[in-house]
């Protein structure tokens, strides 16, 4: 026998939903049983032994959840749908909303500024990211909410002059608290989008945009049909931690006294000194915003991902249906009988000849019958490859058996037939 059928055979012998030594699941078992080899599985030690621990902490910081009274959960109960709580909850929601499209808006434009050919407007945009990113946060709300001790008054008028001949408005009554918090969010997360749309945008290849161009496709189709979409994929994620930091980073609000989620659970606790309970209630209602928007995330990546991957990650639905399918079709395995998929597998295969079970697994058959009774479980352009597979191992043994002769001789006539 050749080495290629003899490599055929072990490769038979070990692929996927055959009964060799690489079988899995309810084929594990029948072979076992045919080749009277015993399957050991491996132990991962370290892994339980960790899973060990992490399980102890989990259940038993629950149990101090449930037995410790200081948690007052009756408190936090009465005080979790409360109408100050829900209409602070609101507030919060606004500045995200109104913060994020601005400051996502914003950072696009001086995206495009820094990726410009332009010296002042790459200058500008690298200017402007690196002043909104080294200021904090606090400061540049606090900075906006008393702007009117610079300027008293704001409008329109002749350039590089105080003469608001067109309009004038006072800076104190323009600039409120909430729209000094708007402009202090706006301005410092357009900063950070700004970097992570640039960072998608170079993460496409360049041979799109220049296949893309030599096709004689605008520049803005280009950039809007070609180039965002693809950047998309990779802008999502940092888009998405920054929306999930943009939530929690209003909490900062509180210092122009903006009656915002932690500004309201501050008030309430400073009055009744229930001070763990309240800030439990902003840490769940916190959590239910970061949980919604993880999900919208992972489902918009999901449809990003389209292009580049053969097939979507399963969403939690299937998975749980895959899991509940796969623990249901093992209740109908027998390790002796092979039950269940093993059953409907026997059943499809032919009745083996008598005197079959004095010989090796496949031998006697044709090249092609080997192939295809030795994979039961594999699809049907996989039997197809294998019996092709199978023929040129035949046609290997043959030319073995006739000896050099004969396989030179069939050489030539196919050379010979080639060039008729």
């Amino acid at each position: 026998m050749s080495a290629t059928s003899a490599q055929l055979k072990q490769q038979n012998a070990t692929s996927p939903g055959t009964t060799g030594p690489g079988a899995t699941g309810p084929d594990r078992y029948r072979g076992e049983i045919e080749h009277g080899l015993k399957v050991v599985p491996v132990k991962h030690w370290g892994r339980w032994v960790l899973s060990a621990v992490v399980a102890f902490v989990i259940l038993q910081f629950l149990w101090s959840l449930a037995s410790n009274e200081k948690w007052q959960w009756d408190v936090f109960a009465e005080y979790f749908f409360a109408p100050s709580v829900l209409n602070s909850l609101v507030l919060t929601l606004q500045l995200t909303v109104i913060s994020g499209v601005i400051g996502f808006a914003l950072g696009a434009v001086l995206a495009v500024f820094r990726l410009s050919k332009s010296p002042l407007l790459n200058a500008a945009a690298w200017w402007y990211i690196w002043f909104f990113r080294s200021v904090p946060l606090v400061v540049q709300i606090l900075v906006w909410y008393n702007l009117g001790y610079l300027y008293p008054t704001l409008g329109l008028g002749t350039p590089f002059t105080t003469d608001f001949w067109l309009a004038e408005f006072p800076t104190t009554t323009l600039i409120s608290a909430f729209a000094a918090a708007t402009i202090g969010l706006s301005l410092h997360q357009a900063a950070y989008s700004a970097e992570i749309i640039r960072a998608g945008i170079l993460s496409v290849d360049q041979g799109q945009v220049e296949a893309a161009a030599s096709l004689g496709l605008p520049r803005r189709i280009r950039f809007f049909r070609i180039t965002l979409p693809q950047a998309a994929r990779a802008i999502v994620p940092n888009a998405f931690n920054e929306i999930i930091g943009l939530v929690k980073g209003t909490s900062v609000v509180f210092i122009v006294a903006l009656p915002e989620l932690f500004y309201t659970v501050q008030v309430i606790y400073n009055r009744n000194q229930r001070v763990i309970p309240l800030l439990l209630v902003a840490v769940v209602w916190y959590a239910i915003i970061t949980t919604v928007l993880s999900v919208a995330q992972y489902y918009v990546e999901r449809r990003y991902a389209r292009g580049a991957v053969r097939e979507l990650p399963p969403t939690p639905i299937q998975r749980a249906r895959q899991w509940v399918s796969e623990q249901w079709s093992r209740l109908g395995d027998n390790p002796s009988q092979g039950g269940g998929a093993d059953a409907a597998a026997h059943a499809t295969t032919p009745s083996t000849p008598a005197g079959a079970g004095d010989r090796a697994p496949g031998e006697g058959e044709p090249a092609h019958e080997r192939a295809t009774s030795a994979a039961p479980g594999v699809t049907v352009a996989k039997r197809a490859a294998a019996a092709s597979v199978a023929d040129a191992a035949g046609a290997c043994d043959a030319a073995d058996a006739a000896g050099p002769t004969a396989a030179l001789t069939t050489t030539a006539q196919r050379r010979n037939g080639g060039t008729r």
